[in-house]
């Protein structure tokens, strides 16, 4: 007998629930009849809900297991604006730790091996160095003195022939991935076109001036 009552209680509550449900989901009132077999069999009632559409039972599967939406990717814009060409791009690089320099330049070239983008002269310039001289103590005599010495190494690698859209995911790629104390210098010369003014000699308009004047 109590365990009737319990199963009893379990079905009511299973109603009570799939209520709450319907009205959050925002669903239309529909008959829920719970009928229940006799007390010699011991089973727990039926639940029987008539009327419910394919759309009401589709949200409630999305709500319980949970499916992510996915929008669609962004369109690709295309726009007639013609890109910018650069002859050459020039990345200095500049730091205290040559090791770490040359660490760097290694990545460098083969990240644009891989992109297959040309690679020029790849030098080092000359090295700069600061001495600063000081007194080894506050309270000591002027012969007693220490020096100190800072050297800062550069490191220049020069990229040919390469569009705007390019040099910029290159460059942001390579500068995410530059060392701590390191500093990068990035020199872009761009090809442009020869003005219309410029495009045809001067003293071939000179002539047709002097005639009109005359």
């Amino acid at each position: 007998m109590n365990h009737f009552r319990s199963m009893m209680a379990a079905s009511v509550g299973v109603v009570r629930c799939f209520r709450l449900l319907c009205r959050r989901l925002r669903l239309p009132e529909q008959e829920i009849r719970c009928v229940h077999s006799s007390r010699s069999t011991g089973k727990c009632g039926t639940l029987f809900v008539s009327g419910i559409g394919q759309s009401a039972w589709n949200a409630a599967a999305r709500l319980h297991t949970g499916s992510v939406f996915h929008s669609l990717p962004p369109a690709i814009t295309v726009t007639d604006e013609a890109d910018v060409l650069y002859g050459k791009v020039e990345v200095l690089v500049k730091g205290h730790d040559k090791a770490v320099l040359d660490s760097y330049e290694f990545f460098t070239t083969v990240a644009a091996q891989e992109l297959g983008i040309t690679i020029g002269q790849v030098y080092e310039p000359k090295k700069k160095i600061e001495r600063l001289t000081v007194l080894k103590s506050v309270h000591i005599h002027k012969k007693h003195r220490v020096q100190y010495e800072m050297r800062t190494h550069y490191r220049c690698i020069e990229f040919l022939r390469l569009t705007g859209s390019t040099a910029e995911v290159f460059l942001e790629y390579i500068q995410r991935n530059l060392p701590e104390g390191v500093a990068m210098e990035v020199t872009k010369t761009a090809i442009e076109k020869i003005p219309d003014h410029i495009l045809e000699p001067l003293w071939n308009s000179t002539p047709q001036k002097e005639q009109s004047s005359q």
